[in-house]
């Protein structure tokens, strides 16, 4: 497990958004940032998981979050822009951007995998990511440090067979992770990271190996010390890196 130890008020008066926040290990990562101090914007599809996310955090006296209902398969344009003038309005800049969501689509051979599939997967993995990054960087450059960490994966580092459309996805973001990072290094307070979670207990893993013991794996709390690492000011200068949770 990557090794690092968070002090309390690491991320106080931070305002961090963490997309795919409903549950998972975005669920973890919006609380634990909550804990340490931050404004977290929940963004998701789910509104109910949201809500039962921004009821703990109120719950357990952190700052309180925001709520941000978003469909990252069928946003168009202007919602991007819209999303980025409504948090310049609320919170008037941006400290942290965690690219959490993700779906895995169907995992086939490339032979038999479709073009809708293929398409559906890039939307939201690739496409939406792509979106909230060139949207949200003006606010992340009015931050004094600011972070944008992208959710990757072993199948995004070396390709493996039936992994398709998701391991190109994840191909993709560390592209994109790589490309920003060497456009912000010298000319803004902005780093850009990766991180490859590992074998984690979600519903999304079940769904990957649904003959695998999920009690063998770690619970998305347990891998949250690369998330609060990135997140914070200990990890300033840190840029262009790939990291792994476990």
């Amino acid at each position: 497990m990557f090794d690092y130890s968070a002090r309390p008020d690491l991320l106080k008066d931070r305002v961090i958004l963490v997309t795919g926040a409903g549950r998972g290990i975005g669920a973890a990562a919006a609380k634990t940032y909550a804990a340490h101090g931050a404004t977290v914007l929940l963004l998701g599809k789910t509104e109910a998981n949201l809500t039962q996310v921004y009821d703990e955090i109120e719950a357990a006296g952190h700052p309180q979050p925001a709520v941000i209902p978003f469909n990252l398969e069928t946003a168009l344009p202007h919602q991007y822009d819209e999303l980025a003038a409504m948090i310049e309005t609320e919170f008037g800049h941006l400290d942290g951007l965690l690219h959490n969501a993700s779906i895995i689509g169907p995992r086939t051979p490339i032979e038999q995998l479709s073009g809708e599939n293929f398409m559906r997967v890039m939307q939201v993995n690739v496409n939406a990511m792509f979106m909230l990054t060139s949207t949200l960087l003006p606010l992340l450059k009015l931050s004094q440090d600011a972070s944008v960490v992208f959710t990757s994966s072993s199948v995004g580092r070396k390709g493996r067979a039936y992994w398709g459309a998701y391991g190109v996805s994840k191909f993709a973001t560390e592209g994109l992770m790589q490309t920003l990072a060497d456009e912000v290094e010298t000319v803004a307070p902005v780093r850009s990271n990766s991180i490859n979670p590992g074998a984690t207990r979600t519903s999304m893993r079940a769904q990957a190996y649904p003959g695998e013991n999920p009690l063998n794996n770690p619970t998305p709390e347990e891998i949250m010390p690369v998330y609060l690492y990135l997140m914070g000011p200990d990890s300033t200068g840190i840029n262009g890196q790939a990291f792994n949770a476990q």
